[in-house]
């Protein structure tokens, strides 16, 4: 097979135009056989990726004519909002035989936002054991991980050896279909070790699982949440957990894929909760999507009408001053950019608990240090430009004043804010980001316009 190269401006794992095309194509010819033809060597993610390019239209019309041949794997893949979309244009019994074949986890993420009617006729169709088992997750609140947990996993006691352990799974019929450990567990289902199968499979048959278990084995409590969830598999480097009840008994497992995709979530939660956006995604409607900027539109509307009557307060130096009109945006856009790039780098420091109580002052020493550093660099280019384009020494040092006062405050502004309101309970990337802003205008125009008018007049 020739060695493939890959161009360093490629990107290897993008969806190709062309491909899109032709199943865009097949669609329209209404081709089953070349729709299935395409996607028979595309991984499950790569099909859930395509669905959510495509337009609306052009997806309703790809499921029907995928028809009863779509994957369980690409719906638990997809957004929800495509996630529910599709689910609703395929027919029930065709649904009913892709959970067939789905672990809990992925069918209670399917089926959580149904109607009751489908819902309960969906989980009809599933072997009684499985249909308890999700209609049980379905009890544990949303984002705990008693929803997000899946019921496959493989159990043994503890006292149990290397070789019961691997006859025990030569023979079993019904092994997860992914699993990375082999839970160890006493007569009461309280799990005292997890085995690797790296471990199982490098040692001699007569020694105890309980020999090779982890060192650091760590439970996740069933109504942890989810957050909680993938901090700790990122943290302790798990790459899967047990889930108990509150008496300690083992219910579930959640693995590393699961985490690794609530990390994702949480950290595109994050950038859409610093811009404002609230649950919306590229395949939001336009009602929708509108209805998800607004408020915090109307509340950036709100604060730059206080900025604009601080600036209100400073008519009569501006009409004396015609530069300092020319020179305003640049002081106020410096320190809100400045703001935010302490903004982002502190609300994520909280999202992954490196910023703490134990750490804060020095941190937030190290920003306002940052802030006074930036401020004079800026100050010297900046009033240097003043003094280059106006011919005034004084206006120069104004307006390297304010360029110093507002860098200070916003780095301040940037790390105190959204520590603030963590203590407060709040969630500081969707309030800081308002906050922060409206603190670095107001500053802004203050400081400039307050020292051109004790200096300048």
């Amino acid at each position: 097979m020739p060695e493939q190269t890959i161009r360093e401006d490629e990107d290897v794992y993008a969806l190709g135009s062309g491909l899109v095309d032709a199943v865009l194509a097949a669609v329209e010819e209404g081709s089953q056989s070349a729709l299935l033809l395409l996607f028979e060597n595309l991984h499950e993610a790569d099909i859930a990726d395509l669905l959510e390019q495509i337009g609306k239209d052009d997806r309703r019309r790809l499921v029907r004519l995928w028809g009863d041949h779509v994957d369980g794997e690409v719906l638990s893949e997809l957004e929800e909002g495509v996630r529910d979309e599709i689910l609703a244009d395929t027919p029930d019994e065709v649904l009913a035989e892709v959970f067939k074949d789905l672990d809990t986890d992925d069918v209670v993420y399917l089926v959580e936002d149904l109607d009751t009617p489908q819902q309960d006729a969906l989980l009809g169709s599933l072997d009684d054991a499985d249909r308890v088992a999700v209609e049980q997750s379905l009890q544990y609140e949303d984002d705990t991980a008693g929803r997000l947990m899946q019921r496959e996993m493989v159990l043994a006691p503890n006292h149990w050896t290397v070789g019961d352990a691997i006859d025990f799974m030569r023979a079993s019929e019904d092994l997860p279909q992914d699993f990375y450990d082999v839970i160890v567990i006493d007569p009461a289902m309280h799990p005292v070790g997890s085995v690797p199968l790296s471990r199982i499979m490098g040692a001699a048959r007569e020694v105890s699982l309980m020999d090779l278990a982890h060192e650091d084995f760590r439970v996740i409590p069933v109504d942890q949440s989810e957050e909680d969830v993938a901090y700790a598999f990122n943290q302790y480097h798990m790459v899967s957990a047990p889930v108990v009840e509150a008496s300690g008994r083992l219910v579930g497992v959640i693995t590393i894929d699961d985490a690794m995709e609530i990390l994702e979530d949480q950290a595109e939660e994050d950038m859409n909760l610093l811009a404002g956006l609230i649950d919306e995604d590229l395949s939001s409607r336009v009602w929708k999507t509108m209805r998800s900027r607004f408020p915090w539109l109307a509340v950036n509307l709100f604060t730059s009408v206080l900025a604009s009557i601080v600036i209100a307060q400073f008519t009569s130096t501006i009409e004396a001053i015609v530069a300092l009109a020319v020179l305003l945006p640049i002081v106020a856009s410096m320190g809100g950019n400045a703001g935010t790039q302490t903004l982002t780098v502190s609300v994520r420091a909280l999202a992954t608990r490196d910023l703490t109580p134990a750490n804060a002052s020095r941190i937030v020493l190290r920003e306002f240090l940052v802030g006074a550093a930036n401020g004079i660099v800026f100050a010297v280019i900046i009033g240097g430009v003043g003094f280059l384009w106006y011919d005034s020494v004084m206006l120069g040092v104004v307006l390297g004043l304010a360029m110093i006062g507002n860098m200070l405050v916003a780095g301040m502004a940037g790390i105190l804010i959204p520590i603030g309101l963590d203590k407060l309970g709040a969630d500081p990337a969707l309030a800081s980001g308002v906050f922060v802003t409206t603190v670095t205008d107001i500053v802004g125009f203050f400081a400039f316009l307050g020292l051109a008018s004790a200096m300048l007049l």
